[in-house]
């Protein structure tokens, strides 16, 4: 039997593998038009940047190994130029020498793949202008890197490759502009969580342009010139065109096959083209959407591998193997995210009328208490009989397993019941008790049963203003920081106590920050006679991310055009220099970080990385007294960033700053007596109007702890200590002077009470309510092995530079 394979890489390269595994005496034949017969395409934009170092890492097996391993006779560089189906024969022209020939065959395999789209837009045929489709792509832009060292970049298209480039390309130190024609990036997903993703990528300076499309590109010299339709000029050393693919179908058109109605090649279940000797897989052909049953083009690697396994058995086997469809299951990594999906967005859904409801929900990637917990977003659609439709996760972790898992139940059948009930591993640092998966189905549960209403962000923001009674169900201190327009605030807790405020017999939509409260507030107003009541899904987090207006950046330019420190970390004295502060504990780093600057020159930059929590509310006050200028500070992953620049040094002739009204005071004893003293005095100097700072240290932070206090792992020694030392101001158990084995702070706790003076307690939380700072020092906490769960509401963690800034506001200092 003669097989002729034309296109190498995932479906073809992988059918002819599975054909020799199939059948050992048959002629095996694949026809490559570029030099590499399979290398990894979506690890392309990787190399780039460097993240995968060798251009060989890229090469899954060479034309060589792969001939030798699967008998199987390779001819890369050679171009399939038309196909005689009733000689079945394949005309080939060798792209090295011109020659054309014609192999004959008994059963054929098309894997043409997808070919990047590229308008007919003026300026386009330019050597500045690049698309990234497959080694010798990479090349080209590599080679161009290299020798113009460009400083900006224009990516169009906000798909996947071209979000990957943008990264690729902002960590080589460009600043990267993106442009996408739609009003979001990323089509999979739904615009409520591509604007997670969006707000990412411009804490990451990647400039974006949305909802306006490319008109042309001008070359007025060493540079060039990204013209938008709306207007916007975007200046840029390399342009990468990431519009999108489109099906390589000329030579299935040519030789008379079938195109299906998304213009792929059409098949039937077994990958057989309307010619019974002729299959088809990958980018090139139309599947059928698993979840919509709607013709569809999905250029994805993992069903082109499986097409390929699949045809390969049919050609050598008969048509044994039916392919069930393509789901559209995809992931991508964005900077410090992962994005995945599968199956349908709301979007899709529409267009083909499909019922649905929509849900999404905000965990954590795993235990909360459990160090290193990041948040995960996670939205859910399903028919009204609990099909699973789709599902989308963004997250810095988790994403992957949570879409996996989804995934696999559509793919069973499964239904969002099952998804409350499945059984999912857990332990505190790679999950929950109850997993994402499951609370997604919970509230997908609540949903169909009828036991909540929802409505989602785009309907709210839709509704007449005055047409639904919006109540904000947080704290004040939550609604303070920003709430929708027109809600009015009643917090959960009084919310059965101030059900007169509301109307029962208007509708009304409630909300918390991600939906949890909201659904007891909503099950509080329905048994309580209100009959309209909607959950807003997400809760205010979603609609604060959906909604947000933000304003143009232009990927990290200066007004001059010259790049800007956070992007380009470059000074004008050379490049910024690094500081590695992790593993110190306070003032450890803020110390490093002053003995570092005292060795520089005004105007150059330092980028200092440490693990001390309280190292960025640190250095930005500590550079306030000393005039740098801190210019970012990230948190990420357990660790601190800072970019400082050095700023000149003060005149010596400069009168001190003025002192301020502020009183500070260090509370290090632990002992009954000075305590009260402390708190006492701060208590007074806000009765007078004075701005108070109280800093805890040592013994003093036991004045902070809580009295019941959540179940932390901690070491031996760490335990040790907690259980010997008192837990909040109400057992402090010592006194200074006439102890009496403890009896003395019992004797003056009675005096103070049968005199009506406040116990530590009370004077504490006269302390809060009125606003005092008060700072738990990090470095005395990591020595006495406490952590921040353990302290009261309301306090902050610094080091001695915090206290030290404080200090120069005040005209009092303490120390007791």
């Amino acid at each position: 039997m003669r097989y002729v394979i034309i296109g190498g890489v995932a479906g073809g390269a992988t059918a002819a593998a599975r054909l020799r595994r199939n059948d050992e005496q048959a002629d095996i034949v694949l026809i490559e038009r570029g030099p590499d017969i399979s290398f990894a395409n979506c690890g392309l934009p990787y190399h780039l940047s460097g993240e995968i170092a060798e251009r060989e890492q890229l090469l899954v097996t060479t034309e060589a190994a792969f001939s030798q391993r699967y008998a199987v006779t390779v001819k890369s560089r050679t171009e399939a130029v038309a196909i005689d189906r009733i000689a079945k024969t394949v005309r080939l022209r060798d792209l090295t020498t011109g020659m054309e020939t014609d192999q004959p065959y008994d059963k054929l395999l098309l894997s043409p793949g997808a070919e990047p789209v590229r308008p007919s837009l003026p300026g386009l045929d330019h050597v500045r202008v690049l698309t990234l489709r497959n080694l010798s792509d990479l090349d080209r832009i590599k080679a161009l890197l290299d020798a113009r060292q460009p400083r900006r970049a224009v990516v169009v298209g906000g798909g996947f490759i071209g979000v990957e480039v943008a990264e690729n390309l902002q960590a080589l130190g460009i600043a990267v502009s993106l442009v996408e024609g739609a009003e979001q990036i990323l089509a999979p997903l739904d615009p409520e969580m591509a604007a997670i993703v969006q707000a990412h990528l411009r804490d990451k300076q990647v400039a974006l342009s949305l909802g306006d499309r490319l008109e042309r590109i001008e070359h007025p010299g060493e540079h060039s010139e990204v013209v938008l339709h709306g207007g916007q000029r975007l200046p840029a050393d390399i342009v990468i065109l990431a519009i999108g693919v489109r099906p390589e179908v000329a030579l299935a058109r040519a030789a008379g096959l079938v195109l299906g109605l998304s213009g792929g090649i059409l098949v039937n279940p077994f990958m057989q083209t309307s010619d019974a000797a002729i299959y088809a897989v990958g980018d090139a052909v139309e599947v059928r959407h698993a979840v919509s049953g709607q013709p569809a083009l999905i250029p994805l690697a993992g069903p082109a591998n499986r097409q390929g396994r699949m045809a390969a058995d049919n050609m050598a086997l008969g048509n044994l193997r039916a392919y069930r469809g393509t789901q559209g299951t995809a992931i991508l990594k964005v900077f410090d995210y992962a994005v995945a999906s599968t199956g349908l967005n709301e979007k899709q859904l529409k267009t083909i009328g499909l019922p649905y409801h929509a849900i999404v929900t905000h965990g954590m990637a795993h235990a909360g208490y459990y160090p290193g917990a990041h948040p995960l977003a996670l939205k859910l659609l399903f028919a009204p009989d609990g099909k699973i439709l789709g599902a989308q996760a963004v997250g810095v972790e988790g994403a992957d397993k949570r879409i996996d898992v989804i995934a696999t139940a559509m793919h069973g059948d499964l239904r969002v019941s099952d998804l409350a009930d499945l059984e999912l591993a857990y332990a505190p640092p790679y999950g929950s008790a109850k997993d994402p998966v499951n609370v997604a189905g919970y509230v997908a549960q609540n949903v169909l049963e009828g036991r909540q209403h929802i409505i989602d962000w785009a309907t709210l923001r839709d509704m007449a203003p005055g047409s639904v009674q919006l109540v904000d169900i947080r704290t004040p201190m939550e609604f303070a920081l920003g709430s929708i327009a027109g809600a009015r605030a009643i917090e959960l807790d009084q919310l059965r106590a101030r059900l007169g405020e509301l109307d029962p017999a208007r509708p009304v939509v409630v909300f918390c920050q991600v939906g949890q409260r909201g659904y007891l507030a909503s099950r509080i107003l329905k048994q309580h006679g209100f009959a309209d009541v909607r959950n807003l899904t997400g809760g205010y987090k979603t609609w604060a991310a959906a909604t947000a207006v933000h304003d143009a950046v232009e990927a990290g330019d200066s007004e001059d055009g010259t790049p800007s420190a956070p992007v380009c970390a470059v000074a004008e004295a050379g490049v910024v220099r690094e500081l590695d502060a992790v593993g110190l504990q306070c003032p450890g780093p803020i110390m490093k970080t002053y003995q570092t600057i005292e060795a520089m020159r005004a105007g150059e930059l330092l980028q200092v990385t440490a693990s001390d929590p309280a190292y960025g509310r640190d250095v930005r006050v500590w550079a306030e007294k000393t005039g740098n200028q801190v210019l970012t500070v990230n948190a990420d992953k357990g660790q601190v960033t800072a970019l400082i620049r050095k700023g000149a040094a003060l005149p010596a002739e400069a009168p001190p700053a003025a002192v301020g009204d502020k009183t500070t005071l260090v509370v290090f004893s632990g002992d009954l007596d000075k305590v009260m003293a402390g708190l006492i005095i701060a208590n007074g100097a806000l009765a007078m109007g004075r701005p108070v700072s109280v800093f805890f240290t040592f013994w003093g932070l036991n004045v902070l702890r809580k009295a019941a206090p959540p179940a932390l792992k901690k070491s031996f020694m760490d335990r040790l200590f907690g259980a010997m030392m008192p837990r909040g101001a109400g057992r402090l158990n010592s006194i200074s002077k006439m102890n009496f084995a403890g009896m003395g702070a019992w004797l003056i706790r009675k005096v103070m009470r049968d005199k009506n003076v406040d116990l530590p307690a009370k004077l504490l939380q006269d302390l809060v309510a009125g606003g005092a700072q008060l700072i738990a020092c990090q470095m005395s906490m990591d020595v006495m092995g406490i952590r921040q769960e353990e302290l009261i509401d309301g306090v902050e963690l610094g080091g001695v530079a915090t206290f030290l800034g404080a200090a120069g506001e005040s005209r009092t200092a303490l120390f007791i």
